[in-house]
């Protein structure tokens, strides 16, 4: 998969990828702002926080790149400021935050918070067509475990045994309880649900052909989850 040529790869994140119909020059940006207005952006970091547009290939310099921390922009700004960039052989990239339910080991609590989020358009034309296998939209919605868990706690892999490090083994002691295991189980399924809810979102939104979500560490990334929802 071409993936690793033209998205910031971060271990074990996970993403959305979907193709469109009647999508082509006219029309990418129309169709980018759509997907923009659907973003469930985060209450505590609201807005669109940073944009980029590359030409040609990622190994090129940015020939449009802009913080937005300060402005509120919603996408309809985010989308104005592209426009003049509409070109077939150029990609367009914004980040923002979402709010998903992270568990922190630390103090042994749930926090609904701001989580990284980055979402791009791929021109036809962008790096060797390479929209073929990602899509003319891909989305980073995080860290590969907020949808999966740890450890193999949650869906229908086993728990692995063996050798671990002792924060992992503090972990699964803890999760070892049923109140524990199942608190993590439904916030976990919290975050998926409000994934799948997007990518509904979008679907309505956009004509769109065909969708997939994956990540760097499942095989199939899409079972994993609703083997989660599924509570097995």
């Amino acid at each position: 998969m071409r993936g690793p040529a033209i998205i910031k790869r971060m271990a074990n994140r996970a993403y959305l990828s979907f193709w469109c119909k009647e999508f082509g020059e006219s029309a990418m940006l129309d169709r980018f702002e759509s997907l923009l207005e659907t973003a469930p952006l985060s209450q505590v970091a609201a807005g669109f926080s940073s944009l980029l547009v590359r030409a040609v290939s990622p190994s090129e310099a940015p020939v449009l790149e802009r913080e937005l921390h300060a402005t509120a922009a919603d996408a309809a700004d985010v989308v104005a400021l592209m426009r003049e960039y509409a070109h077939a052989d150029c990609s367009y990239e914004v980040s923002a935050h979402w709010d998903l339910w992270v568990y922190d080991a630390a103090d042994d609590q749930w926090r609904l918070g701001a989580e990284p989020l980055e979402i791009a358009c791929l021109g036809e034309q962008y790096d060797e067509e390479a929209w073929r296998e990602v899509g003319h939209f891909w989305i980073c919605a995080g860290f590969e475990h907020l949808f999966t868990g740890h450890a193999g706690l949650l869906g229908a892999a086993p728990i692995e045994v063996g050798q671990r490090h002792p924060a992992e083994s503090e972990f699964l002691e803890r999760m070892r309880r049923p109140n524990r295991l199942e608190e993590y189980r439904q916030k976990t399924q919290e975050n998926i649900r409000k994934l799948m809810t997007w990518v509904e979102q979008i679907d309505r939104a956009l004509p769109v052909d065909r969708w997939r979500a994956w990540s760097e560490g499942e095989a199939n990334f899409e079972s994993r989850l609703e083997s989660i929802l599924a509570g097995k």
